[in-house]
């Protein structure tokens, strides 16, 4: 069974083909400020991917009539449980509504896949969005009535890590505790208890500090810069990719921060160990939420290339339980493979009833 894989970025558009289990066939485009800033609204950009897309296709001998399915990533979309919906009206509205998933670039791929799948007649499904949320009721609260906390993390990359975790195992994802530790332009901390994410530290506003978002900072900083003459607007670009290590160190990318570490730069190195010390205190408290039985952890995501980071999380954590490391971010066969599930016989989910 062929698979087409969609997964638009901000800053890039890339697609897949898979026959079952096995990618054939990869490829990247970037696109410029210029060229997405030319496209006024969502449907434009809809558009102008789904004929990037097809033509990337062409050119590579595929046609739309030779696949079994279209498999998309999912942004922010209400709260809903893990699994693998089909693409519907519904889901379609909330991922262009700018209140919903519309101001992230990965919900594009649901309005995309939708489309050819209107256009040729092949089902599309998208797969964990990072609004899954199987949190339990403990987790929700905190100390203020009305403000709850959500779940957002990578739960596509989680997910899926997971299950590979539980295989070297030699045990069923649902079998078993685990700890995901997913480490990239944002981290996510999740506890998994047999199948289901009980509780995560929220990609977007809490937890470790990562590349580029600052993860948990006291309140009273966040309102005496609220008021200090910045905008709104201002006060968000900074905390959702203007903060973390770039904040610090004017870098994005982690390998840059290991040459610097390597060059004798103590700043570097001290944002570097800060930043495995909140790692592993958010790894602790994830150990506690599943009352310490914790079958193993695992570290995904790019940032898990780094042996400096591994064995700096491992020294601090692996008393807890041993360290499985997952490397990479995995987002395109983990489509492939939630897609699979559903062509192999698994029911898929409506997006209409996720609550």
């Amino acid at each position: 069974m062929k698979l087409l894989i969609i997964n638009p970025g901000s800053t890039s558009t890339k697609i897949a083909v898979y026959e079952d289990d096995q990618e054939l066939y990869l490829k990247s485009t970037a696109h410029s400020a210029e060229e997405l800033g030319a496209l006024r609204s969502v449907k434009d950009q809809v558009l102008f991917r789904e004929k990037l897309i097809m033509g990337e296709l062409e050119r590579a001998g595929y046609s739309l009539e030779d696949f079994a399915a279209i498999c998309a990533r999912g942004g922010p979309l209400k709260p809903m449980a893990s699994g693998t919906y089909l693409i519907d009206e519904n889901a379609v509205k909330d991922a262009s509504n700018p209140e919903v998933g519309g101001r992230h670039s990965a919900c594009l791929g649901i309005g995309i896949a939708y489309e050819l799948s209107q256009k040729y007649g092949i089902p599309a499904y998208f797969v964990d969005p990072v609004s899954t949320d199987e949190l339990i009721e403990e987790a929700r609260g905190t100390g203020l009535k009305g403000i709850y906390r959500r779940s957002m993390f990578h739960a596509l990359n989680q997910k899926t890590a997971a299950r590979a975790a539980a295989q070297k195992l030699g045990r069923a994802y649902e079998e078993v505790n685990l700890i995901g530790v997913h480490m990239g332009g944002g981290v996510s901390v999740a506890a998994h208890r047999k199948g289901q994410v009980i509780d995560n530290y929220n990609v977007v506003d809490e937890g470790c500090f990562s590349m580029e978002r600052p993860g948990s900072i006291p309140a009273s900083a966040i309102i005496k810069m609220c008021y200090s003459g910045m905008e709104a607007s201002e006060v968000k670009q900074l905390l959702s990719n203007g903060s973390g290590v770039y904040s610090h160190l004017g870098t994005r990318d982690f390998r840059e921060v290991e040459k610097m570490i390597e060059a004798g730069s103590k700043e570097a190195d001290l944002v570097f160990r800060t930043m495995v010390y909140q790692h592993a205190k958010c790894i602790g408290s994830m150990a506690a939420s599943l009352k310490f039985q914790v079958d193993a952890i695992f570290l995904t995501g790019g940032i898990a290339y780094s042996r400096r980071m591994c064995d700096a999380l491992k020294d601090y954590v692996g008393k807890i339980a041993p360290v499985i490391e997952l490397p990479g971010e995995n987002e395109m066969k983990s489509l492939a493979e939630g897609a699979l599930r559903v062509l192999r016989g698994e029911k898929p989910k409506a997006y209409g009833s996720a609550s």
